[in-house]
């Protein structure tokens, strides 16, 4: 069973709880270790990952702590192979499911894959 560092713990701060309850349960329920890289950001930061094409909106659901982006760790170390990403997504939508709570997954998503973003389904 794999649990949150305190970076993810301060990372979760001032994201919405019921998504916070969400990304808990998956780490109880994945198959592979994660970390909570982003949640809520202000403005500055959200106008800079969208000047360097890390995010196409100022209307990110990260602005009002509706969203988490998600780093799939391999051996101990932080990677971003997609087929890790699809198995945290699989822990993520279980533990959505168990909880009902609606999310969706930037991996979804058919014009920008963003497989490491998670938000409410709003």
């Amino acid at each position: 069973m794999f649990y949150f560092g305190k970076r993810s713990e301060i990372n979760l701060k001032g994201v919405n709880p019921e998504l916070v309850s969400v990304v808990r349960r998956a780490i109880q329920i994945t198959s592979i270790d994660f970390a909570v890289t982003e949640g809520l950001r202000d403005k500055k930061r959200q106008a800079r990952l969208v000047s360097i094409g890390a995010s196409k909106t100022m209307n990110s659901k990260h602005l009002n702590g509706d969203a988490v982006d998600l780093a799939a760790y391999d051996n101990g170390v932080i990677c971003w192979d997609w087929p890790l990403y699809a198995k945290l997504a699989d822990a993520m939508k279980q533990a959505a499911l168990e909880l009902d709570v609606a999310i969706v997954w930037g991996g979804d998503w058919t014009n920008f894959k963003d497989g490491c973003h998670f938000q409410l389904k709003v």
